[in-house]
């Protein structure tokens, strides 16, 4: 589908399912043409043991933001490659309104003091370098286009980017790390009017969260919800509506800010 002429484009990563993929749609639905990444296979990052998404579930996501009317192209990217993700910008044109990093992972499991350099370099190349890629890449785009005061850049992060949490140090300090960068970023943009803003999702019904529930030893994501104030797991389109929201017009005012979508997670 050709961009329309109007309409912004966003480019989102981690766009494949879970909260990338609400997120993808949420923009779709609120008038962005979209470029999607995500890896193209689901072993692209050694040493997880879980499978990351497949590039017939990005091809899903797309499909179902097109028929929310945006124009789309999705492409196989690793967020841990500086090409990769530099070309995905490209490929967003003039239009580039709006860079949002959802793209993650959790690795290594166990005391804070048994996890290795390796198992701290795994997060930190997805969960850090994979936002910090995508900044390279979309400021200068942003920066060079007619109206830099419109543009946004925000990363999903997590709310074990603002509190310790047992067995999961590499994670937690990948994602204090991408929340550090993201507030560093807004200060180094505020001058030219761009926004930098991070979401912390909390307990959210994910791939990704049954892959804690396995660090934690319980059955099924289900054992969140007593962590959870609301009673309930989160759904990905509520984590996806504060990230439309930052990307719209109506958060100018809003940049350097970790917007908290727990449920009242309360560790």
């Amino acid at each position: 589908m050709s961009r329309g002429v109007s309409r912004p484009t966003a480019v989102v990563t981690g766009a494949a399912r879970g909260i990338g993929a609400a997120v993808a749609e949420g923009l779709a639905a609120a008038g962005w043409d979209l470029v999607l990444g995500d890896v193209a296979t689901p072993d692209a990052v050694p040493g997880l043991t879980y499978p990351l998404a497949t590039a017939e579930d990005l091809d899903e996501t797309a499909r179902r933001c097109e028929k929310a009317g945006a124009a789309v192209t999705a492409a196989g990217c690793d967020v841990r490659d500086a090409g990769d993700v530099g070309a995905l910008v490209r490929t967003a044109g003039a239009g580039l309104r709006a860079a949002v990093a959802v793209a993650g992972v959790l690795g290594a499991d166990g005391p804070a003091w048994e996890q290795s350099a390796a198992d701290l370099d795994r997060d930190l190349s997805v969960n850090l370098h994979g936002v910090a890629n995508l900044a390279r890449a979309a400021v200068p785009a942003f920066l060079a286009g007619p109206e830099p005061a419109r543009c946004r850049f925000v990363a999903v992060v997590s709310a074990g980017g603002a509190r310790g949490l047992p067995r999961l140090a590499s994670y937690v300090a990948s994602k204090h790390a991408a929340l550090g960068f993201v507030r560093s970023l807004a200060a180094d943009l505020a001058p030219h009017g761009v926004t930098a803003n991070a979401v912390l999702p909390g307990s959210t019904r994910t791939r990704l969260l049954e892959r804690t529930a396995e660090a934690y030893g319980l059955p099924g994501a289900e054992g969140f919800v007593e962590r959870q104030r609301v009673g309930r797991l989160l759904e990905p389109a509520e984590v996806a509506a504060a990230v439309v929201w930052l990307c719209s017009a109506g958060a100018s005012g809003t940049t350097g800010a970790a917007v908290e979508v727990d449920g009242g997670f309360t560790g």
